[in-house]
């Protein structure tokens, strides 16, 4: 008999939404859950990504339930931004309507899953409901001057004709479509993240359940560096170019300093010399590349000499002064010494210039000579060539040096930071109003907020054509003054979709509260969320920017929590042939289409059992057809249920029902469905009585939910699985009962050995011959036969 999936799946994602059974009910006892996965850009389409991110939410959701929690497990839809202008250019239609066709689509497919989602929560980005208090947290920030516009030059991406910030750039390409990221001057709004950096890399401690490897992403995009910011004198000139460096150790070693194209100073230095033509196009050149190739470590680097020339200050060296690609604004002062022995980047910089160099660190035991380095050496050592501190070591010397240097005025000690303010200004329609107006006469005006929210025009036009298309809508830019009432005009750029995601765990407690962005008795139940789970692609973007967030909620008094995210996981990529599933590469494999084909409890089993989920997933149509053929295995049970259970099983089921919880507690679900499966053997193996069977469904009921309510029901049960209890297991069972076998060869005791009582044949035929006391009379002796007499004895004849 096999289970007709497309009938059960049906009926019971009707009833579950019908009872509204997986509805969020706060209060009912002092044991909460939030379970959030990541929510997706509505593109219209689940891929298998999606079904593995969330199936394994799901597991863990209705786990809790099954455990008395109040789980909340939400969904929502991250729904602004640049695919959907591309796509309504494209169809001819408007943003808005093509975005809400495809939260419609994705709804469809996501609940053909069985995903454990209060849908009475859903949320959309691109609801003014939603963005109005976007508008609100942005003018709080307003307020207390963490919000403000500057002019600067900035990622400008061609395609998507909008600025990008320095974490949407990868590999020198826009994060969205990969077009190469150029660079233009622009006023911006931005958000001072920089304000919250200490408490940002301080409070990572607190985040004992996060994978190291998201934190030490985090910690090194903050930054953190102690150093010493060294004041290099302009030859013949009182000019003072200050270069930070956190290898004070190696200042004897400086033989030339570098500046960033952008430098306020470069041009100067470069005006009247014999190459400012070459120089000034030199830095056109590279003001025009993305700042995060030029820092890439593996693209080669370019530079040019300015003609100036500059003192190091310890030893009154004059030093050449250039300017090259790799060095950035952004970081320090724009300037660095240039230590070609002791770093490999300005080593391979000097030797293509032919720059001077200079050993100032020298391993313990062995000296070095710069004309046969085939290497900067990095590593520690003793002082040399420098000065009064050469035999020091220079763990020691970067202090003492430090300390000197201040006492001298030669520079000051410093902490630098990597971290730079958020970049939110987008010039495109799709996207929450920024919203300010400006007046000629009292200049940049935040929109009052009894006039929030500030909604985008519905007629926007959408031509493909550069510009936001908000600057074209008259009615949307005509604005008045809220100050003193004369004409004005709004603000045309929208807000970067990472301001939408960086709050929306919170709204998910209370999406309908209409007083504020989310109603703190809600937030106090329920936050912080104790599951996250999505890609470490966004371990800087949107978890960085979602700490960020939580702590200025903190400093608002609107919670009172510091971390949003309890626990983390990011799940691994799902692949085919070897590689990422993608529709350029024409290995997709379409979710809807396997659930047709063996329903979506047999998708479920098999993409939890195909990897661990911090692991990348190969895909396999054959582990699909092998979790379709063990829901029949399952179900054939049924059919053939004894009276009473036999002991074994009974003892198997409690170690089985302790594996399964924990293994599911630790997210590690291959493991547990591989102990259902065994214990799936066992039972047929002895025979199944009804309520060693209903703990083997209520196990499977987090992996294959359609399939356990059915079960279930078919065994009399009147109320949903999901109101069951977990099965608890009796610790006396895990207990192994042991009995010792004597061991004989040619009839004479030789050894004896403990084993579980009942242990096959086989398995004592296996365990004796690895026996090591054996060994001397087994060795070089033809095996017979071997006498086994069970729980007692085993006799070996050679």
């Amino acid at each position: 008999m096999f289970y007709d999936f497309k009938k059960i799946e049906e009926k019971w994602q009707g009833y579950w939404d019908k009872k509204r059974l997986l509805k969020a009910s706060p209060y009912s006892n002092n044991k909460k859950y939030y379970l959030l996965e990541m929510f997706p850009y509505p593109s219209g389409k689940i891929h298998m990504g999606h079904v593995r991110n969330y199936t394994i939410g799901d597991v863990a959701a209705r786990l809790k339930m099954l455990q008395g929690y109040d789980v909340l497990h939400p969904m929502g839809f991250d729904a602004f931004g640049q695919p959907a202008e591309n796509a309504a250019i494209k169809n001819k239609t408007k943003p808005d309507t093509w975005t809400h066709k495809c939260i419609k689509d994705m709804e469809v497919e996501l609940k053909k899953m069985g995903f454990s989602y209060d849908w009475g929560r859903e949320l959309s980005t691109c609801d003014s409901s939603y963005y109005k208090w976007n508008q609100w947290i942005f003018l709080k920030m307003l307020e207390r001057g963490l919000a403000y516009r500057k002019a600067s030059a900035v990622n400008w991406c061609p395609e998507c004709s909008t600025t990008l910030a320095n974490e949407e750039v990868i590999d020198g390409g826009c994060w969205r479509c990969h077009a190469k990221v150029e660079q233009k001057d622009l006023e911006q709004w931005y958000l001072k993240i920089t304000e919250y950096k200490e408490r940002l890399l301080e409070d990572l401690k607190l985040l004992k359940n996060w994978p190291g490897r998201v934190l030490s992403m985090q910690e090194n995009w903050i930054g953190k560096s102690q150093g010493v910011e060294i004041y290099f004198k302009l030859k013949d000139s009182d000019t003072v170019i200050p270069v930070f460096t956190t290898r004070p150790d190696t200042i004897f070693g400086a033989t030339y300093i570098v500046l960033a194209c952008e430098h306020p100073a470069a041009k100067d230095f470069i005006r009247g010399k014999p190459h400012e033509k070459e120089a000034l196009d030199f830095i056109d050149k590279v003001s025009k590349k993305s700042k995060i190739v030029r820092a890439s470590s593996d693209v080669k680097k370019e530079g040019i000499f300015t003609g100036s020339y500059a003192l190091n200050p310890v030893n009154n060296e004059v030093i050449p002064i250039w300017i090259a690609d790799y060095v950035l604004m952004e970081y320090g002062t724009g300037a660095i010494m240039a230590v070609p022995t002791h770093d490999q980047r300005d080593f391979i910089f000097a030797k293509e210039h032919g720059l001077p160099m200079r050993v100032v660190i020298k391993p313990f035991d062995r000296s070095l000579d710069e004309a046969t380095m085939e290497e900067a050496f990095e590593g520690d050592g003793l002082q040399v060539n420098s000065g009064k501190f050469n035999g020091t070591s220079n763990l020691e010397a970067k202090d003492s040096i430090s300390k000197w240097m201040e006492a001298e005025g030669f520079g000051r000690i410093k902490t630098n930071w990597r971290l730079r303010d958020w970049l939110i200004s987008r010039q495109r329609y799709w996207g929450s109003p920024i919203p300010v107006i400006y007046c000629d006469k009292c200049g940049a005006v935040p929109v009052p907020y009894q006039d929030l929210p500030v909604e985008l025009p519905k007629d926007a036009p959408f031509t493909g054509e550069g510009g936001s298309p908000l600057a074209k809508v008259k009615k949307f830019v005509e604005a008045k003054c809220p100050k003193c009432g004369m004409k004005a005009r709004r603000e045309t750029d929208t807000m970067a979709t990472f301001f939408d995601s960086s709050w929306y765990f919170l709204r998910f407690c209370s999406p309908q509260f209409k007083e504020a962005p989310f109603d703190r008795k809600e937030v106090s139940y329920w936050m912080p969320v104790d599951q996250y789970i999505g890609g470490i692609e966004h371990a800087i973007l949107h978890l960085l920017y979602s700490r960020f967030f939580t702590k200025f909620f903190k400093d608002l008094k609107l919670i009172d929590f510091s971390e949003p995210f309890n626990r983390l996981l990011t799940q691994g990529m799902v692949l085919k042939d070897g590689e990422v599933m993608s529709k350029s590469r024409g290995n997709i494999v379409d979710p809807d289409s396997m659930i047709k084909r063996y329903g979506a409890d047999s998708l479920r089993l098999f993409i939890l059992f195909a990897a661990p989920p911090e692991t990348e997933l190969e895909w396999d149509d054959r582990g699909l057809e092998g979790a379709y053929r063990f829901l029949n295995r399952v179900w054939r049970i049924q059919e053939n249920l004894k009276e009473k259970a036999d002991d074994r099983l009974v003892r198997l089921m409690h170690k089985t029902i302790k594996k399964v919880g924990d293994d599911f507690n630790g997210f590690k679900f291959n493991t547990a469905i591989a102990s259902l499966m065994e214990f799936t053997n066992a039972i047929y193996q002895f025979g199944a009585d009804k309520e060693v069977f209903s703990k083997l469904v209520i196990m499977l009921s987090p992996i294959i939910p359609h399939f356990s309510e059915e079960l279930y029901r078919l065994m009399g049960n009147q109320e949903s699985i999901f109101k069951a209890s977990w099965p608890k297991y009796d610790p006396g069972m895990l207990i192994e009962d042991t009995v010792e076998i004597v061991l004989q060869v040619n009839g004479k005791v030789r050894s004896k050995i403990e084993v579980p009582a009942g242990m096959s044949e086989e398995k004592i035929k296996e365990l004796i011959l690895g026996e090591e006391k054996l060994k001397p009379w087994l060795q070089g002796n033809s095996l017979k036969k071997i006498i086994i007499v069970p729980d007692k004895l085993v006799n070996i004849v050679v």
